[in-house]
């Protein structure tokens, strides 16, 4: 990986999305109401995905988002949780993930054995920003891939915490029990913010962990729903990588950070369980893919050791991809005469790049 970054600029701020109708009821008959500043923000961001055209306008219902309609017509109604599937109609060849293989990362995520990753994520953004002479901070963030929203809601808070938001926005607010209004949705006011996942299941669960994004319902192979250079950072951690895309959509100062297993990465649980092992030659070829889209700003490598009881050791081999092939019982099985805990190392890179430029 090579050369200097190029020079970076703040992104305009994202235009809000027009309502149907404020206060009544919207013109495909859903209860509608305002959005929250930053779910609107978020819904000016967007591309329909079927013609191309910018200016999306939304419903509201209880304060998310009841559906999406573009100025040619198309339309996405929203399921009760605010989660959108623009793949209605479209279809994918990938497979989502199973509501138990996501019932099993939300419990690994929520003892906190990947804390010292999410936190490295964050600080990556951070210090992507903290490097410019160009304030505010990001003024919007996509998260390709974003599960259950465990990093995203890292990266969100830390922006919180440091100023880093959008002008205008606020950031100390609390009070309305409202879903996506009350204290959870006060300490991410700021950056506008998409997430995206092919599991309807897991966009679910992120709507009570991050309540001020935008959960979309999507496939990261295809052409990203936004408008070009639409986001300051975008988010692909332990998910797939859609270079161009990502490219296409991030403003000229904006960040891309992506987080990839090490060779080595929970060793031990791949030898006990069957799990794939990382191919030694992945890191070159993340090299060789970014090349001619980003340029490189920083890697930081991180091991955490972690010390794990069975059921834990189960949901870590279950719920990555391992999950597709190998059943919950099987695994515990496999881990049966196994005694406890099982120690392993998670151990990735977190990559921070930004848009490659000739100049």
């Amino acid at each position: 990986m090579n050369a200097d970054d190029p020079p970076a600029s703040p992104a305009p701020p994202a235009p809000p999305a027009r309502l149907d109708d404020r206060t009544g009821t919207g013109r495909h008959g859903q209860p509608t109401g305002a959005l929250p500043d930053p779910l609107a923000s978020a819904v000016g961001l967007l591309a329909c995905p079927v013609c191309g055209e910018a200016g999306l306008t939304a419903t509201s219902r209880r304060s998310r988002v009841g559906g999406l309609s573009c100025p040619a017509g198309h339309h996405w109604d929203a399921n009760r949780q605010g989660v959108v599937n623009l793949l209605t109609g479209a279809g994918t060849r990938f497979t989502p993930d199973t509501p138990d293989m996501v019932a099993a990362r939300d419990r690994f995520l929520g003892a906190g054995h990947y804390e010292p990753i999410a936190a490295a994520v964050a600080t990556a953004v951070l210090d992507a920003f903290d490097a410019l002479d160009a304030r505010p901070g990001p003024a919007a963030v996509l998260d390709a891939g974003a599960g259950t929203g465990y990093y995203l809601d890292a990266v969100l808070t830390a922006l919180a915490a440091s100023g880093g938001s959008m002008p205008g926005a606020e950031t100390d607010g609390v009070g309305s029990t409202e879903p996506g209004t009350g204290p959870g949705a006060a300490r991410h006011r700021g950056p506008a913010a998409v997430a995206t996942d092919l599991s309807p299941v897991a966009l679910r669960r992120l709507t009570r962990a991050v309540p001020a994004a935008l959960p979309l319902v999507w496939d990261t192979w295809r052409r990203l729903p936004l408008r070009d250079a639409a986001v300051d950072v975008v988010l692909a951690v332990f998910a797939p990588r859609n270079l161009p895309e990502f490219a296409r959509v991030l403003t000229d100062g904006g960040v891309l950070v992506l987080v990839t297993p090490q060779p080595g990465h929970l060793d031990r649980l791949r030898r006990l369980t069957g799990m794939l092992a990382v191919d030694p030659d992945k890191e070159a070829r993340v090299r060789d893919a970014v090349r001619g889209h980003f340029t490189v700003v920083a890697e930081r490598d991180v091991d955490v050791p972690l010390r794990l009881g069975l059921d834990e050791a189960a949901d870590a081999a279950f719920m990555g991809p391992a999950g597709h092939h190998l059943g919950a019982e099987e695994l515990t099985a496999r881990l049966s005469g196994v005694t406890p805990p099982v120690d392993v190392d998670a151990r990735v890179t977190v990559h921070t790049l930004r848009p490659w430029s000739a100049d």
